[in-house]
């Protein structure tokens, strides 16, 4: 009866009802790793100095569905090319984008770039990173990976930009230079996608960093996120209709993963609602160069 009474009270005060449970901790190269297991939901996290430090969450009960809003709206880079052939993504976390687009293209072809080889191990044993033989994962930092292709002129019809930690995005990924290269290994119709912050002391100067290098783009923002979602294209921006053509397309192929992509289509500003006169990032003034000038 006691224990009765208190789940009551703590499901009455809001109060999770038991507290997680470290379930793999390690030191990599680069970051504290941890996995926590509270109730049905495993997590991901990089830094153990910020309460909401989570990089990747799943459902146990239903690895497919998609947990958190930023991860969903990502997709929202195929209302503009609904068909990718070919795939960058720059930063693995758990693996759930990756996932949801081998699930959904069987036949995509896509290169999955990590810095940290621990991160990749850590997906594999507790959060179900899928690989196939399209599937090739490079553990080199992401710009080194994004140059050589350059050079070697490969080209993407979908390039994922995920390198965000919660806290910080690694300067040289945020400069003129990098995004510029980026463009580069874009097809004719390829389509550039960032999760960045949708409120930032940097949120002027990496917006007009991605409008010198790409021109317009779609700014994404959704309630209930700290997160906003860039969406490029190399071919233009389509039209609110062809937009919503490609949701309803798509749609039954992601209802499994609960993204709803026409939920998007009224969230997606092509307006600028920054400072267009502020200077871009560029590899000689950059957000640590900022961060000191505070």
């Amino acid at each position: 009866m006691r224990q009765l009474l208190l789940a009551l009270l703590l499901l009455a005060t809001g109060l999770p009802a038991a507290a997680d449970t470290v379930i793999h901790r390690e030191k990599s190269l680069y970051t504290n790793i941890v996995v926590k297991q509270s109730g049905d939901r495993r997590c991901l996290a990089f830094s153990v100095r910020r309460q909401h430090r989570n990089q990747t969450c799943m459902d146990t009960t239903d690895p497919k569905r998609v947990v958190f809003p930023y991860v969903r709206m990502t997709f929202a880079a195929l209302l503009v090319n609904p068909q990718p052939r070919r795939a960058l993504m720059i930063g693995l976390g758990g693996g759930t984008i990756s996932n949801v687009l081998i699930d959904i293209y069987p036949d995509l072809e896509i290169d999955l770039v990590e810095v940290d080889e621990a991160v990749v191990k850590v997906a594999r044993e507790y959060f179900e990173f899928q690989e196939t033989e399209n599937t090739h994962v490079h553990i080199v930092d992401g710009r080194v990976f994004v140059r050589r292709a350059v050079v070697n002129e490969e080209k993407y019809d979908l390039v994922i930009l995920d390198a965000f930690t919660g806290e910080y995005i690694p300067e040289h990924l945020m400069t003129l230079e990098f995004l510029e290269d980026v463009r580069s290994v874009l097809t004719d119709d390829g389509v550039a996608v960032a999760n960045t912050f949708a409120v930032s002391e940097l949120y002027d100067h990496e917006s007009v960093t991605y409008s010198q290098v790409f021109g317009p783009f779609l700014n994404l923002k959704m309630p209930g996120t700290g997160n906003r979602v860039i969406v490029t294209s190399q071919a233009g921006l389509p039209d609110n209709d062809t937009l919503l053509g490609n949701a309803n397309k798509l749609n039954p192929l992601f209802e499994a993963y609960d993204v709803n992509l026409r939920s998007f289509i009224d969230n997606l500003d092509r307006t600028p609602d920054w400072n267009t006169r502020k200077r871009p990032l560029t590899d000689q003034f950059s957000p640590a160069n900022l961060l000191r000038n505070r």
